[in-house]
């Protein structure tokens, strides 16, 4: 009985702890006036990278008060790339749609970055996340902002690919990947990944939606892309589906 009292006690305790560290950290968020930068932000230069742009993008609407209350919740001023694209649109999608760059949410792409990656890179708004999940793709690679959960070099991009699972490191930052996204060569970074007729398909795709391959793309009979069978379902979905092959593969170990 003692024992059970105990632990019990020690629940309580380590749940107070957590809900005051979450209430601390959401009395410290700042209010939307002050990350909402009048002298220098950075949106104009985004438009002039948008604009300047190799590959197709497609700028969507943000909602006010979505962008204002998206801006809130993630906590980063619109001085920044990252915070320019939450607060003046709804998202980003580049080549008709093969990536979804997330912003404040919008019809095409219903996801807010901060909505999006609460539950996934932290429990609750105003808890530094160990990650950010910035980005994804229409057959299910997921683009990540490093915190510190996937290695030192924080602020840096991952890609968590579909193919082998392991978060791939792309050296570059939030910055930088919007240029990746903007200009590279996206058929060589997909090479393999891409089916004959991909564009049509992927076009009618929405945007919280990806294709999932059968056999899987990380086996070895999944290789040829044009062989698999593919269906369309929540990219919610596949992202866990992700998460769970890896833990089942031991790569988390």
């Amino acid at each position: 009985m003692v024992k059970t009292h105990n632990v019990t006690r020690l629940l309580l305790v380590v749940a107070l702890i957590m809900i005051t560290e979450t209430t601390t950290a959401q009395k410290n968020m700042k209010p939307v006036n002050e990350l909402i930068n009048t002298s220098d932000p950075a949106w104009p230069l985004v438009q002039d990278w948008i604009k300047n742009a190799k590959n197709k993008v497609e700028v969507l609407p943000a909602d006010s008060a979505n962008a204002k209350d998206a801006l809130v919740k993630l906590q980063v001023t619109t001085r920044s790339p990252m915070g320019a694209v939450v607060y003046e649109t709804g998202g980003l999608l580049i080549d008709d749609g093969w990536i979804r760059i997330l912003g404040s949410g919008s019809a095409k792409l219903k996801r807010s970055l901060p909505g999006w990656n609460k539950g996934k890179a932290f429990k609750d708004y105003g808890v530094p996340p160990s990650f950010l999940l910035i980005a994804d793709d229409a057959v299910g690679g997921f683009f990540l902002l490093n915190g510190g959960a996937l290695g030192e070099d924080a602020g840096k991009i991952y890609y968590f690919s579909p193919d082998n699972l392991e978060y791939e490191p792309l050296d570059i930052g939030y910055t930088d990947f919007l240029n990746f996204c903007f200009n590279s060569d996206l058929e060589r970074f997909y090479e393999g990944h891409r089916w004959t007729g991909w564009r049509n398909e992927v076009a009618k795709l929405e945007g919280d939606k990806v294709f999932n391959f059968y056999p899987f793309l990380w086996t070895k009979e999944g290789k040829d892309i044009n062989k698999n069978s593919r269906k369309i379902i929540p990219v919610e979905e596949q992202y866990l589906l992700n998460i769970d092959f890896r833990k089942q593969l031991g790569s988390d170990q």
